[in-house]
């Protein structure tokens, strides 16, 4: 401590003078002034340990100075120097934030002793101040590190959803497609007689146009029912297919195309953005155009009365990224999890099987595809196709 700088500020030159005297020769770096203003500017400067201030000054008294260095320099305490000595004064310095005072005149011995004692009490209560700093520092860490855990937990909570909800997809669809191949089998065979029976009774009742139209609709509800047994198939097995390089914004531009005339009567806005040279992918061109043909319908019976079509892709490196977006009513939050069920359907007459194709689709490409929906409408579909 014999290193500490000290300030001495009193209005008589010969206290100033053999107080700075005694301090010096004890060790410390010393330094004057005969007002509290100059004491200040000094203390702002040095950034003394220890002030030694007369309690009576002109322009600025002791107790004024005593309260102004206190707020403004925190770590220079301060003794005082004064001439009464009753307990009332006392508790009104200790009040203003002395902490020491000396009355006068004092001998060098006291004046050291109160300068050191001082000097000690400053040491603990600062590393007191630096320990309680550390700790709010350690505190607010560990805060951030129950933040950032709790942040983990939720993304990973969220994964294994997403995880779990995808096992349940593939576990539905694994069912459907023992289901849907047994039923095609058993329902085509007894549906084909009742077809071809059908022709024969229309040769024969050709007189009666009432008893031809009746055979006509019987030809037609077999073919609707064979059209949901090929749907059902499509939904849950894969087709014949044919791998090639494809190039994913050229299928995305034709399934466009084939759209813009309804899209124009709908007035609906179709806003294409297709980055120029994405890589290719292995990939059957046909299956490729099922997931954006059925996207793009769905968004499409969902703005009949006009809106803004969007179709985007982006790619970084690793996958393929394509996202529909509509300006329709939206998906109900409760409908999320389901709008890729086989039979699911919010359409008065849609079988249900359009999604759960695009699932199963993008699922044979080891990508990923997730149904968004904002609280004022609108949905996103954004389908991820893996480049490797």
């Amino acid at each position: 401590m014999m290193n500490e700088k000290i300030i001495v500020i009193d209005d008589e030159k010969m206290i100033l003078d053999l107080t700075a005297m005694v301090l010096q020769h004890r060790g410390y770096e010393v330094f004057t002034a005969d007002n509290a203003l100059d004491g200040y500017n000094i203390i702002a400067r040095e950034q003394p340990a220890v002030a030694l201030l007369d309690y009576m000054m002109p322009q600025v008294n002791g107790l004024t100075a005593l309260r102004e260095i206190r707020q403004r320099f925190p770590a220079t305490y301060v003794i005082m120097f004064t001439g009464k000595g009753s307990e009332e004064l006392a508790v009104e310095l200790m009040k203003a934030g002395a902490a020491d005072y000396i009355l006068k005149p004092f001998s060098n011995a006291n004046l050291i002793d109160r300068i050191d004692g001082t000097l000690r009490l400053r040491a603990i209560e600062l590393r007191n101040r630096e320990l309680l700093e550390e700790r709010e520092r350690l505190l607010a860490e560990i805060a951030e590190w129950n933040r950032e855990l709790e942040h983990r937990v939720t993304v990973k909570s969220h994964e294994l959803e997403r995880a779990h909800a995808e096992i349940l997809q593939s576990e539905k669809l694994a069912a459907l497609g023992h289901l849907s191949a047994g039923m095609a089998h058993e329902i085509r065979n007894p549906l084909n007689s009742i077809g071809l029976f059908a022709q024969v009774l229309r040769a024969g009742v050709v007189q009666d146009p009432e008893m031809v139209s009746y055979t006509e609709k019987i030809v037609s509800e077999v073919e609707r029912i064979d059209d949901i047994l090929v749907k059902l198939l499509a939904s849950s097995r894969r087709s014949l297919f044919q791998l090639r390089s494809i190039r994913v914004q050229d299928v995305i531009s034709q399934v466009v195309a084939s759209f813009e005339e309804q899209a124009r009567l709908q007035h609906v806005e179709m806003a294409v953005e297709l980055i120029d040279s994405p890589p290719a992918i292995l990939a059957d061109g046909d299956e490729l155009a099922q997931i954006f043909t059925n996207l793009i319908a769905n968004a499409l019976f969902e703005m009949r009365e006009g809106g803004r079509l969007g179709v985007r892709m982006e790619h970084d490196g690793q996958s393929l990224t394509v996202v529909v977006s509509d300006t329709g009513r939206g998906i109900p939050a409760e409908n999320l999890s389901k709008i890729f069920d086989p039979f699911f359907t919010t359409k008065e007459k849609g079988t249900g099987f359009g999604l759960s194709v695009v699932l199963r689709i993008v699922k044979t490409y080891g990508g990923g595809i997730r149904a968004e929906s904002g609280p004022n409408g609108g949905s996103r579909f954004v389908v991820s196709l893996p480049l490797a």
